[in-house]
């Protein structure tokens, strides 16, 4: 039978790329002076277009494979495309600040530029801006959406280099410290580069046993084609070949969710990175990585569990443990924040280890997982956005002695901040405690008991550097030299946006918990 390309269930991310390709041209056919608002005006309406036409084709209930089979459109892909447009549009409106900057940007006015050299001194008494930044957010985005929707290996490599190329490039690109911005991105591409490679090398070994780049079963939706799920299910005993390809696949994925051992690159490429550039990596290479892994191993390698089951306990135990451990020795916010996210990669995949999935109405491990990326994502965006407001008169003030007494100079922001702080803390009242709760449950329904004892202590010992931030910003005696500063309304509106989420998901959390079990279950 011919191969079919449903354009319809791929309209959410063509919608994405396409405004992708117009944000190239207008880089080439717009005078410099009318970039920055086509591109805004570009961006924007292609991301609103992407998850007003994905909300309407899952309230349609049109699911299925589409592109010749090599993308599983399902609830799973649709949650995840909605999570990554609505935190790519609260990273929009952070690009867009100008208000902090003196009527500039956070970023770089030529990114190529040797820093402190002639050229960018130039670039900077001429305004030039670095707009290329929207078209590579859309490209990003793009990939993202096809990771975690592809259902054929090859594909999901593609769409690893997709997102991962304008990353680099992005976190090359802070107006300050641009020496540490540049060594970011060359360590972020060089160790990609690295786990990019060890990826690949484990899809050739298993298509070396399945003779197949397809997760499950079918190629192109209508034919029965035998995948790697089926495979595996005709040889359940598996074979080294295929175990060294599950173990090289895992270290590129696990690579993405920045989870320890694999996570050596995060504190430096968060803290040299631009700030909005961070809290996008942040959240949407978090949301993308996450969903991707789950496919990979609940449809492909669902006949194994009993083999990376204690692989993924282990990598978690480890993220949650040595990320806590790290983060409260930290003295700069950014790299707290970063080895942050390792500690929440491990909790992310508590849920997967204990790979619960009853079907119906309960919450299932993926479900789980879900929320806690919309939890999380929240909370993030929102610190983020605080983390660009709090300045000194060399830019934003990273350093925690800076931070000192800032409860008492501007109650509100520190007020978000400890907010924002305390979610990732787990604590109750927040939607933090309301994740923690669904990722350990089923953790706990999967026959991981031990694991979830283990989550719970290292939630405590996360507390501890949490609260130690607290301290630093209400009941230090010293005071730091770190102002608010006036942001603009796009700020303004992350900050609003973020904490309402974090305050919803505390209070009445069940619309989402519901969707979420919904939505946690992939198409084979």
């Amino acid at each position: 039978m011919p191969y079919v390309i449903n354009w319809q269930l791929l309209a959410p991310m063509l919608s994405v790329f396409v405004g992708g390709v117009a944000g190239v041209l207008v880089e080439t056919l717009v005078p410099r002076e009318r970039r920055h608002g086509a591109q805004r005006l570009i961006a924007y309406g292609a991301i609103v277009a992407g998850f007003a036409t994905a909300a309407v084709n899952a309230s349609a209930g049109l699911l299925g494979p589409a592109a010749a089979g090599s993308v599983m459109v399902d609830l799973p892909s649709y949650s995840s495309w909605l999570i990554l447009l609505f935190f790519g549009i609260l990273t929009l409106l952070l690009f867009g600040e100008r208000t902090l900057y003196a009527g500039g940007t956070a970023f770089a006015p030529q990114a190529a530029a040797t820093p402190g050299s002639a050229d960018e001194r130039e670039a900077i008494e001429k305004r030039v801006e670095q707009t290329e930044l929207y078209p590579l957010t859309l490209f990003a985005l793009t990939g993202m959406m096809l990771f975690a929707s592809a259902d054929d290996l090859l594909i999901m490599f593609v769409a690893l280099e997709i997102f991962s190329l304008p990353l680099y490039v992005m976190c090359a690109m802070a107006r300050r410290r641009r020496l540490l911005s540049q060594e970011a991105s060359m360590k972020y591409f060089l160790l990609g580069a690295l786990s990019s490679a060890i990826f690949v090398f484990g899809i050739a070994l298993v298509y070396a046993f399945a003779g197949s780049f397809d997760l499950g079963g079918d190629v192109d939706g209508q034919s029965a084609t035998p995948g790697l799920a089926s495979a595996i299910a005709l040889r359940p005993d598996g074979s080294p070949v295929l175990l060294a390809g599950l173990v090289m696949i895992g270290v590129g994925l696990l690579f993405k969710v920045g989870a320890v051992p694999f996570a050596a690159w995060v504190p430096d490429v968060y803290g040299g990175a631009p700030s909005p550039i961070t809290a996008f990596m942040a959240v949407c290479t978090k949301v993308a990585a996450m969903v991707g892994l789950a496919r990979v191993f609940f449809v492909a390698f669902g006949g194994l569990r009993w083999d990376w089951q204690p692989m993924m306990a282990a990598v978690a135990v480890a993220s949650m443990v040595i990320g806590s451990l790290l983060a409260i020795v930290q003295t700069d916010m950014k790299r707290m924040l970063a080895y942050s996210s390792i500690t929440h990669a491990g909790f992310l995949l508590v849920a997967v280890a204990g790979a619960f999935q009853p079907g119906g109405s309960q919450l299932s491990s993926l479900g789980a997982v879900l929320f806690y990326l919309i939890a999380y994502g929240g909370a993030t965006m929102g610190a983020f956005a605080v983390l660009t407001t709090v300045r000194n008169r060399s830019g934003e003030a990273n350093s925690m002695t800076s931070w000192a007494g800032l409860g008492r100079r501007s109650p509100v922001t520190a007020g978000l901040f400890t907010y924002f702080l305390l979610s990732f803390a787990g604590l109750p009242l927040t939607a933090g405690f309301i994740a923690k709760w669904a990722v350990f449950s089923t953790a706990w329904r999967g026959g991981y008991l031990w694991l979830v004892v283990v989550a719970v202590l290292a939630s405590l010992l996360a507390a501890a550097f949490y609260i130690r931030v607290v301290v630093t910003l209400y009941f230090t005696t010293d005071s730091g030299d770190a102002e608010v500063g006036r942001a603009g309304w796009g700020t303004k509106a992350v900050l609003a946006v973020s904490c309402g989420l974090t305050v919803v998901l505390a209070v009445v959390p069940g619309w989402l918990l519901t969707f979420s079990a919904q939505a946690g279950e992939f198409l084979r």
